[in-house]
């Protein structure tokens, strides 16, 4: 497993084979599927365009129906009514439980295109001809979790679109999302769109509120891996970088790449910064806590022997449904935590 971390997730994730597909056999099925979509009627005519986070603008003849995403990104599509025909990224399921980063969506109905880093199986996104691929940006240009060696033949498949999640607040990847569902078709004043605004808006002044009463309190967010701890960089998250607008006070790990989202830290040196509360990374590319509790610097760490830990759900879904128990976890876990001493 790679030790240089240089994206969210990429010391992590960067595991398995490339899969991408021969120029012969890709150029085939390209053939094939295109005639499929000459053919397909129905649905809406009207012509469809959104310019996404990179300037760019994908435009289609009517508004795409076979849509293929992130699975985070179609998680946070389906709370907004808009279904996707298939997903790539971590979906399966963790300890027999359903996978955070796939929210409310029902996986038995969507074609997986890979789960693991490097995984996009270019023969199934062909045989599903996609009308739009859609992905967040850790930064932007690059589309998340789509790989940069297959990236070209991707993308003469359908038109994509790539909303920024590094280096801005949470506030805008959830209205982008909300404007690119309401492109899609959604319908942004049904009861279930409206309560779930209102719940994280709600959560957001509870939060607050606790940060308030909580000044001094340092948390920090991590990761890690069998040979090292990340310490987050708070502004490069939009969540973090949100929640200290908020008025959370985070520990601020150091730069250790161009990148700029961690700071390095072996095992040895985990104790280099005091935190009162640790959100840990709760993805499956992630040590959980069970294995994080073998590391002996880890389970020596004050917050950790006073039980003041919290799951940080680092690529939750950007929808309101998505981020509203994320802020109220987190507000309860900051009104539960003391300051603890060094």
């Amino acid at each position: 497993m790679p030790t240089i971390r240089r994206s969210p997730s990429s010391a992590l994730n960067r595991r398995g084979v490339i899969v991408a597909a021969g120029a012969l056999g890709i150029g085939a099925l390209l053939t094939a599927c295109g005639g499929g979509k000459e053919k397909r009627s129905g649905g809406d005519t009207k012509a469809w365009s959104f310019k996404d986070d990179r300037g760019k603008t994908a435009s289609t003849e009517q508004r795409p129906k076979n849509i293929v995403a992130f699975v985070s990104t179609a998680a946070a599509l389906h709370d907004y009514g808009i279904e996707c025909t298939g997903v790539f990224g971590p979906s399966k399921p963790i300890d027999g439980k359903p996978n955070p980063q796939a929210g409310d969506l029902d996986l038995t109905k969507l074609t997986s295109l890979g789960n693991e880093w490097g995984q996009f199986n270019i023969e199934k996104y062909a045989a599903l001809e996609p009308d739009l691929l859609i992905s967040n940006m850790f930064p932007a240009p690059a589309l998340w979790f789509v790989p940069e060696e297959s990236r070209e033949k991707i993308a003469s498949l359908a038109p994509s679109v790539g909303i920024n999640g590094a280096r801005v607040s949470l506030e805008q990847p959830l209205q982008r999302y909300t404007e690119l569902a309401a492109s899609l078709g959604a319908d942004l004043e049904t009861e279930r769109v409206r309560a779930a605004k209102a719940r994280f808006q709600k959560a957001e002044r509870t939060l607050r509120k606790a940060a308030a009463a909580s000044r001094g309190l340092k948390v920090l967010a991590m990761t890690g891996d069998a040979d090292q701890m990340y310490v987050a960089v708070p502004d490069s998250y939009c969540d973090l970088h949100y929640f200290k607008d908020l008025g959370i006070e985070f520990v601020e790990g150091k730069k250790s790449d161009e990148w700029g989202f961690w700071e390095f830290l072996s095992w040895e040196n985990a104790n280099k910064y005091h935190a009162d509360l640790i959100m840990i990374d709760n993805r499956t590319t992630a040590l959980p806590p069970k294995e994080l509790a073998k590391k002996p610097t880890w389970a020596k760490l004050p917050a950790v022997k006073a039980g003041q830990t919290v799951a940080w759900s680092m690529e939750e879904r950007y929808s309101y449904a998505g981020y509203a128990p994320v802020l109220e976890g987190l507000a309860t876990a900051v009104e539960k935590a003391k300051r603890l001493k060094r």
